[in-house]
């Protein structure tokens, strides 16, 4: 299985290509779901890593797929700025999910 990366960015898109991680840029929201849909058929691609800034501005899109497929499996993963996560992020989600307060 192959591993395809979405990025806002050329330099995170680099990388990956580096290691030899195929993927595109893309800035806006039919060019993000142009991409997906080409990809999504493609039996040999496995996990589609996309930037979480991507996500958040197009969380409809994302949270479709996630809902609706197996595979590919897509990841979220940070910039090269950071995370844009909190740092109580984890214990947040729990909280959420079933309504009990950690620590």
């Amino acid at each position: 299985m192959k591993i395809y990366v979405i990025s806002d960015n050329v330099d995170t898109h680099t990388g990956m290509r580096l290691v030899g991680v195929e993927g595109a840029v893309v800035h806006t929201q039919d060019e993000l779901k142009e991409q997906l849909d080409r990809i999504m058929d493609d039996e040999e691609i496995g996990i589609v890593l996309i930037m979480e800034k991507l996500s958040k501005q197009f969380p409809d899109i994302i949270n479709t797929i996630k809902l609706t497929r197996n595979l590919p499996l897509l990841v979220e993963i940070p910039d090269r700025h950071g995370t844009g996560r909190t740092k109580d992020f984890l214990t947040g989600y729990v909280r959420e999910a079933i309504g009990v307060k950690l620590g």
